[in-house]
């Protein structure tokens, strides 16, 4: 019972960090369809799917592909690095966010050309850009997402912390992932 706020806040936050890292990454795809004149079809986003955006008449598609993960990744960074500014509350939450953010995409670029079929890393490279580009893009933002999660364990209850948490920032993490799970179910329901 002791750390019954520990785990809902690890377990709920990673959930909430899945998919609001897919909506910030399907964000980035519709965000720079819409500058480049391309017509976006269906975002398919639900807690139980990988993600998806469809685009029409993709005059730029090799922009377009870039803009999920490149939105996907600086996007996060850069509300941890106003909210780190503004020294914010729970900046550390914003900080797994964005590590995580880029975690996830560094990985999915970086390595999913070798094993995800039609998938962005595949648009990616049918499009133009060479092999050695997407591994540099993994190579980087993977490395920079886990530097955001160095010495973050003790915030949620790992180590020294011996499983105390702000028991706030576990009701917070808990709502976050329960309204955007329902918003995404809701969204789907037609």
């Amino acid at each position: 019972m002791k750390r019954l706020p520990q785990i809902l806040l690890i377990v709920t936050f990673i959930g909430f960090s899945w998919l609001a890292m897919q909506v910030v990454h399907e964000a980035g795809h519709v965000l720079v369809a819409q500058l480049t004149g391309a017509e976006v079809t269906r975002v398919a986003i639900h807690p139980l799917i990988m993600s998806r955006t469809d685009v029409a008449d993709n005059l730029h598609p090799l922009a377009v592909v870039w803009g999920g993960p490149l939105v996907g990744s600086l996007l996060p960074l850069l509300l941890f690095a106003l909210a780190a500014a503004f020294r914010l509350p729970g900046l550390y939450l914003l900080r797994f966010f964005a590590g995580f953010c880029l975690i996830a995409n560094g990985v999915y670029i970086g390595v999913g050309h070798f094993i995800a079929d039609g998938a962005d890393p595949w648009v990616i490279m049918e499009s133009g850009s060479p092999r050695w580009l997407l591994v540099l893009f993994g190579a980087v933002a993977f490395p920079l997402g886990l530097f955001l999660w160095h010495r973050q364990g003790p915030y949620f209850g790992l180590g020294d912390a011996q499983g105390k948490v702000d028991p706030r920032a576990a009701f917070i993490s808990a709502a976050l992932f329960l309204s955007l799970a329902g918003a995404e179910v809701l969204r789907n329901v037609r």
